[in-house]
């Protein structure tokens, strides 16, 4: 839809009357409006060349307001991506910020457009990061703190930092980062890459987009800042690459040459798929892993169909608990939306993801993000006041804003569904059910998976993916209509349940193969049939004892696996249905088992498994749901 191209006055008074679903009002005014009412409250200071502790410099744009007495604050917002021309959200959140009176920072990644240097995978956050904290704060314009803001890549580097406890970082929004994160708790996903050891097919998507080891670079001999300025006003150094239709290419087997079969060069992506979840090299990137320490007050932004959900979650718990700070741990808080990753905008009256309606999920984020940093960057104590409930997150089904004091909320209470059958629980049509009653003796469900064959991911949490998966709720009767899917569902409710933590299944498993995956997933089936999913994991079970003691399986053998949980705040209704779904498969979600238990990703050819759920007396497969008395 075209904008219309309001009168700068106009945007003026909008401007001064923040209110909430700003994103969604910034939409109504045309580029060359925001572009001019920039250029009207802010004085630019574009491709800043701020030098590392290494001698590599960023490339460094610096929005100071032009109005009210500095020094100034400032929010510091870093990236991958190009900004060279700003638009979106970006550009919203600067604009919103100067006129706040902060002092708005963007700066590039090394090694990405006109920084230089070569890239690295989070832009080196516990140097770069530091390095650039340290020259915000010696500026004169600099009131010597600092607030760091993003979503996904911009605030994904913002977590090695808070380990580092700078004496300028006052405060941070790190909005849907859990591809910082390395190992906290339970979950060791090394920045997305896996889920249960199972690799995920949205991060070789977006490198695709992103590493580009043959980019072009400015000699490094032009170090006039308005030369440079004017050199990226016209070449921002971001050729387009060929267009790939990923719905076929994430087939390609092996899947170390997924990008290679392109003819791309080799680079990140060739590095990170021969790591193992255990692999060292992990720490010695830029993720952050628990024992790090955390030093930062830290208001996070997450959402119940994104990627990550769980290990942020997590690593909320462990900052708060950390105490390396004691002010920065006791100054922990946390929003869960409903909505697919980075898209907060889209709450407000009448919200609908994938094809479930929400209802009213109004929520401030503007307000919540500026009261954090007034707090925090200008000691206003009454922006965000202490009475703030630590943890506000969505319920899904009620379709309410709930809060707590902690997560799990205090009052949430384990309930253990088990996994029951006759020994045909196969598709929506078979006979499994979920049972608050323990099993005594039954027929195991069998089923055959075929990696050339897998179940196909319909919604859930995922995102940057190049289109391969839609995030959000959708019916998953299509594939509960398979054999090779079990399908356990409980009685109707006769009153609602309403859960919200970490959701954990343990399942007694075998097979005819040396390693195989076992995929979960959790639905709400409403009383007309549709069954929504609520969440999903999944789980190589040849890491069952530990991702650093990989074991292959001995056929018919029965085994424990505990796929790693599943994160969630949903109201399972009066009449409706709580389902769980067994497979072996979620693809293209995650990377295919192909069941020969050698190098999977380098491999080619699969090997069919029979696989088997156990239920009975001695060995009994369930979900634990954290209920919320």
């Amino acid at each position: 839809m075209k904008s219309t191209p309001l009168s700068l006055a106009a945007l003026a008074l909008f401007l001064s009357n923040p209110i909430a679903g700003l994103a969604q009002d910034y939409s109504k005014y045309s580029q060359e409006a925001l572009d001019k009412e920039l250029a009207r409250i802010a004085t630019a200071r574009a491709s800043v060349m701020v030098r590392m502790r290494d001698g590599v410099a960023l490339s460094t744009d610096i929005y100071m307001p032009k109005t009210g007495a500095g020094p100034h604050p400032t929010i510091l917002w870093k990236t991958p991506y190009n900004e060279g021309k700003l638009k979106g959200s970006t550009q919203r959140y600067l604009l919103e910020s100067v006129k706040r009176g902060y002092t708005f920072i963007v700066q590039n990644e090394r090694g990405r457009y006109f920084s230089q240097g070569n890239w690295e995978l989070l832009g080196k956050p516990q140097t770069d990061g530091y390095d650039t904290l340290s020259w915000i704060a010696q500026q004169q314009w600099s009131n010597g703190k600092v607030g760091t803001l993003g979503c996904s890549s911009s605030a994904e580097w913002q977590l090695a930092l808070a380990g580092l406890n700078h004496p300028a970082h006052a405060a941070m929004v790190p909005m849907a980062s859990g591809a910082g994160i390395g190992k906290v708790g339970r979950f060791q996903e090394q920045g997305n890459w896996y889920t249960g050891g199972v690799p995920r097919n949205l991060f070789f998507v977006w490198l695709y987009g992103v590493d580009n080891p043959l980019r072009a670079q400015l000699p490094a001999s032009i170090t006039d800042d308005k030369l440079r300025a004017r050199i990226e006003a016209y070449n921002d150094l971001d050729p387009a690459k060929p267009k790939v239709d990923w719905n076929k290419q994430i087939k390609h087997l092996p899947v170390d040459q997924l990008l290679s079969s392109l003819g791309e060069p080799a680079g990140t992506f060739e590095q990170l798929i021969k790591r193992s979840p255990a692999d060292p090299a992990w720490r010695q990137g830029g993720l952050y892993h628990e024992g790090m320490g955390w030093g930062v007050p830290a208001l996070w932004f997450n959402s119940w169909y994104d990627v990550s959900t769980g290990p942020n979650l997590e690593l909320f718990n462990h900052a708060r608990a950390a105490n390396t700070d004691k002010e920065a741990s006791a100054n922990q808080y946390a929003v869960v939306a409903p909505v697919p990753h980075c898209q907060y905008a889209r709450l407000g009256p009448d919200t609908t993801v994938g094809e479930r309606s929400m209802g009213d999920t109004s929520f401030d984020v503007d307000g919540a993000i500026y009261g954090w940093f007034d707090r925090w960057l200008k000691g206003d104590t009454k922006a965000f006041p202490s009475t703030t409930p630590h943890v506000r997150y969505f319920e899904m089904g009620a379709n309410r804003w709930q809060s707590a004091a902690q997560w799990p909320p205090e009052t949430a209470k384990p309930m253990r569904l088990y996994l029951r059958s006759g020994g045909k629980a196969n598709s929506l049509y078979g006979d499994g059910r979920l049972s608050a009653e323990a099993p005594k003796s039954e027929a195991a469900d069998r089923y055959r998976y075929d990696p050339m064959n897998p179940v196909q991911t319909i919604g859930g949490g995922d995102c940057c993916n190049g289109g391969i998966v839609v995030p959000g709720a959708f019916d998953q009767r299509p594939i509960e209509a398979r054999s090779d899917v079990l399908v356990y569902t409980s009685d109707p409710l006769p009153k609602p349940v309403s859960v919200a933590g970490f959701v954990d299944a343990v399942l007694k498993v075998s097979s005819s193969a040396k390693d195989t995956d076992f995929s979960v997933k959790l639905v709400d089936v409403a009383p007309d049939g549709t069954a929504w999913i609520i969440g999903d994991t999944i789980f190589r079970a040849r890491y069952r004892n530990g991702f650093d003691k990989p074991a292959m399986l001995n056929p018919g053998e029965v085994v424990t696996i505990r796929p790693t949980p599943i994160a969630t705040a949903i109201q399972f209704g009066a009449g409706h249905r709580i389902r769980v779904e067994v497979s072996s498969s979620n693809f293209p979600k995650f990377v295919r088992n192909l069941n020969t238990g050698g190098q999977n990703e380098s491999e080619k050819l699969g090997v069919v498994a029979d696989n088997a759920v156990h239920h009975d007396a001695d060995n009994q497969s369930y979900i634990e749901l954290p209920v919320v008395r």
